[in-house]
Parts: C-alpha cells; sequence; structure tokens
C-alpha cells in the first residue's frame, strides 16, 4: 500500500485503525517532498520540529482513546499565501517573512482538527500570475510535465497533491487560482460561494475582505472536497445526500464569443459529456444567464481597481496619462480583456466601480433564474491545458493552441470569471487527458450557496466513471 497515493478518507481510515501512527505518516509525506523536491518545488517553507511534535501528541491521545478530530494525524501542506503561526506567508517576497504571523482562519479549523500542518506550497508574487515562480523560492513544475506550469496561483498545493506529498490542501482564488492549478495537475479544487470561508490570514495581508476572493480546499477526491469544506465553511453545512447521476440536469457551456477553447480539450471534454449522458444526467448545451462579454466587462471593471489599490503612484501616472487613448480604443472595439479596459478599470473613478457594481446587481435575479432550469453548469477551466513555461513579460506571453494558433495570456480570466464575479461555487474536477497526456478539468457551477450541489455532483461523477489516475513516477 502507497499510503500517500490514498485519499484524505483512506489515510484517515488507516491512522484510525492504527495501521500507521502519525508521525510514520508525517515522516512519509516529508520523505515524499524531499524525494521530489528537486524536479518538482512544490513545499517550500516547512515547520518539521513542531509538526513531528504534534504528531506524537496525536499517537498519544489516540493510544489514550482520547476523542479525536475529524483529521487526526493527516498531514497537510498550505499554500504560501495563508499565514501559520510562526511560518507566515511569504507569496513569493522576501519582505513578508519578517511579519509576526498567526494561524489564519482556514489554518486554524484543520489543526483543531488535528491536522498535522507541517509545510507551504509555492506561489507566484502576490498570489498573482497563471504560473508558479517567484525569485525567493523559485519555480514550481506540473507533475504531469516537468517543462509545464501546474498553474497559479495555488500551483505548489496543486502540484503537491497530484504527486502524493498532501491528500488535502488549501488554496485561494480571485481569477481561477484553484480551478486552474487543479485542472492543469489532474485534482479537485473547490471555490465556495463568496463568503462562506473566511479571508482572515490570506496574504498579502488586507485591512478588509477582497471582493470576489475566496479561499477553498483541494484534494485528490470529490468526498475529501466535502469533507475539508465542512471543517473550512463558517456556514452549516449539509452534504447532499448519495445520488446517482439520472436526471442530474447539465448546462453545456463550451461556446461563447471571445473565449477560447483548445480543439483538443473540447473533443476531451464532449467524450465526458457522453459518458454522464449514457449515465442518465440530462445535459444540454448552454450559455449563462449573462453574456461572456458582458460578464468580462463587470468582472475587470471590479478586479482591477482592486489590484491596482496600491500600485506606485509612478505607475498610476502612466495609466491616468493613457485614458484617453484608452476611451479611444474601447470606442474602437478593443474589448473586455484589452489593455485600454485594464488602464480605464485601473483607473476609474468612484461613480464608475459605483455603476459596475449596480450592474452586476441587476443581473443576480437572471443568475438565480437560470438555475431552476439546470442543476449545474458545466464549463472549462481553461481555455488550454497545463502550458509550457513562460517567465517573459506578461504583454509578450501567448498560450499555444494544438492547431499552433496562439492566444492572449489574459484569455486564462475568461472560463473562472462565469462564477468568480457572481459569487458562485464552482467545483474543479478532472475529465480526461488530451493526446499528449495532459490532464483537462472543468467546472460545476451552481447557485449561490449551492456549494452541496456542485459538490455532490462532483461525488456522484467519482463514484460512477472513477477515480482520476496519478501522473507518472517522477524520476
Amino acid at each position: 500500500m502507497d499510503f500517500l497515493r490514498l485519499d484524505a478518507h483512506d489515510q484517515l481510515e488507516a491512522l484510525n485503525a492504527g495501521r500507521i501512527s502519525a508521525l510514520d505518516a508525517l515522516n512519509l509525506a516529508i520523505a515524499r517532498a524531499d524525494a521530489v523536491g528537486g524536479t518538482l518545488n512544490a513545499v517550500v517553507a516547512r515547520r518539521l520540529d513542531l509538526a513531528r511534535d504534534e504528531a506524537r501528541r496525536i499517537d498519544e491521545a489516540r493510544s489514550l482513546g482520547e476523542p479525536m478530530g475529524r483529521l487526526a494525524g493527516l498531514p497537510m501542506t498550505i499554500k504560501d499565501s495563508l499565514d501559520i503561526e510562526g511560518l507566515p506567508a511569504s507569496v513569493g517576497r522576501a519582505s513578508h517573512l519578517d511579519r509576526r504571523s498567526r494561524d489564519a482562519d482556514s489554518v486554524r479549523r484543520v489543526r483543531a482538527e488535528g491536522a498535522i500542518v507541517w509545510g507551504q506550497t509555492n506561489t507566484p508574487i502576490d498570489a498573482a500570475d497563471w504560473q508558479t515562480f517567484n525569485p525567493l523560492y523559485g519555480v514550481t513544475n506540473n507533475p504531469w510535465n516537468l517543462k509545464r506550469t501546474p498553474g497559479g496561483s495555488s500551483g505548489g498545493s496543486a502540484a503537491a497533491l497530484a504527486a502524493g506529498i498532501s491528500a488535502l490542501e488549501i488554496g485561494a482564488d480571485i481569477a481561477g487560482s484553484l480551478r486552474i492549478p487543479a485542472a492543469f495537475c489532474g485534482v479537485f479544487a473547490h471555490k465556495p460561494t463568496f463568503g462562506a470561508i473566511s479571508q482572515a490570514g490570506l496574504a498579502p495581508p488586507q485591512t478588509l475582505d477582497l471582493d470576489m476572493a475566496v479561499v477553498g480546499p483541494m484534494a485528490r477526491s470529490a468526498r475529501d472536497l466535502e469533507l475539508l469544506f465542512s471543517i473550512l465553511s463558517q456556514r452549516p453545512f449539509t452534504p447532499a445526500p448519495p445520488k446517482d447521476l439520472a436526471n442530474v440536469r447539465i448546462g453545456l457551456w463550451l461556446d461563447e464569443p471571445g473565449f477560447e477553447l483548445d480543439p483538443g480539450m473540447r473533443r476531451v471534454i464532449e467524450r465526458f459529456a457522453k459518458q454522464l449522458q449514457d449515465h442518465g444526467a440530462i445535459v444540454e448545451p448552454a450559455s449563462g444567464p449573462v453574456s461572456g462579454g458582458e460578464t468580462l466587462e463587470i468582472y475587470t471593471g471590479l478586479l482591477y481597481p482592486l489590484l491596482w489599490a496600491k500600485a506606485p503612484a509612478a505607475e498610476m501616472a502612466l495609466y491616468e496619462a493613457l485614458r484617453g487613448p484608452a476611451k479611444l480604443a474601447r470606442r474602437l472595439g478593443a474589448g473586455p480583456l484589452s489593455w485600454a479596459q485594464g488602464v480605464l478599470a485601473a483607473t476609474a473613478r468612484y461613480r464608475d466601480w459605483r455603476a459596475t457594481e449596480e450592474r452586476r446587481a441587476a443581473r443576480i435575479e437572471a443568475i438565480d433564474t437560470f438555475f431552476t432550469r439546470f442543476d449545474v453548469l458545466l464549463a472549462p477551466c481553461a481555455p488550454t491545458p497545463a502550458f509550457e513555461h513562460d517567465h517573459g513579460p506578461r504583454p509578450t506571453r501567448k498560450l499555444k493552441l494544438s492547431t499552433g494558433r496562439r492566444i492572449d495570456y489574459l484569455q486564462l480570466m475568461s472560463w473562472p470569471a462565469l462564477a468568480t464575479v457572481w459569487g458562485l461555487p464552482a467545483t474543479a474536477i478532472p475529465v480526461g487527458l488530451t493526446d499528449d497526456g495532459l490532464p483537462v478539468g472543468v467546472q460545476l457551477i451552481g447557485p449561490r450557496d449551492g456549494d452541496a450541489r456542485t459538490l455532490g455532483v462532483a461525488r456522484a461523477i467519482e463514484e460512477r466513471l472513477g477515480a482520476f489516475p496519478a501522473p507518472p513516477p517522477l524520476s
């Protein structure tokens, strides 16, 4: 038995049955991280002495028959954007390492259930990229293909899961940072309804919660997502009852003007949709209740002011100088992912931001009505599978489709926005491999506070179609 290849449920069963001690489980996880560290570089900071002491205490308490938490003895790593007591989140910046830190709320919750949190996993600078690299800790590679990125910003987390270092992880998402790495690495993630899980302790440090940002669980199985979400959630959570796929109503959203999708990925997703139909699901082509273009207009209008709120004065002065040309470019047809929209949104006046907020609020009823027709909306997590590392200037970066055509890097923002801007839950699940052997993931989007619904459908799919394979062993 390869203990580390088990999902969290089965690891916990082995721990509770006494087939392995918490200390031995921890040492196995550390050894796996050491064995693949030179090729993967997923785990970048550690608290080993403290973790081993905690594991010994769990083993002693278990031997005495004391009550155990739901995660008692399970070794865990956490994305390096969540503070751990004595191990502040760096988000790739050495300047953040001198901060005093206490457990982020999400970390506190898993430790209260007995999890042994022993390390942090890599993230891009400020958790603000769809690749995972930074000057402090270097580049993290994808376990399926070391020449490719594991995604970002929870790329280290997804790589650690896929490589068998950890069975559970905690990440965060505002632009696909949970869902894209999960899709690229063939694992599971859940972007919860906005506000369902506390942001406290999320770095870079913020005084107030960030609009649209979420903390969420990552795992190697759908049932593990449910377990971890139930622990992290600030709200009462009752898992959906076991169900088959018969008569589950699924809207399949693969076509949207301005949204790119690799043809090879499309074929994988369409085969998956056919499998769902073969198991009784009702799968119909659909578009969301609000067009992709309008969704991106609202999303970028709210996101960019957040991202540039603390930008240097010189940078903002440049953007201010570009407002005139940007307005002209927009009038001439520049789209919501253009440089012009970036400039205008980053320099938005209060009235502009307020108008965008009102525009979002006006669409909520249509969103709610849509989910009376469908149980979930199935859409890609990203326009391409994992792509080769590209650390050049962002304006020069392009994504390459299987046809050879190159598309804008910011297309990575498009499919995740469908759930993010409306605060909807979205469960990312792996559904197959491309002809090049790269994982393909989709997101199951549900109504607000419909976390149990999307997680339940993901679990039903896993139970009917089986577990997703692990990547080939790393040499």
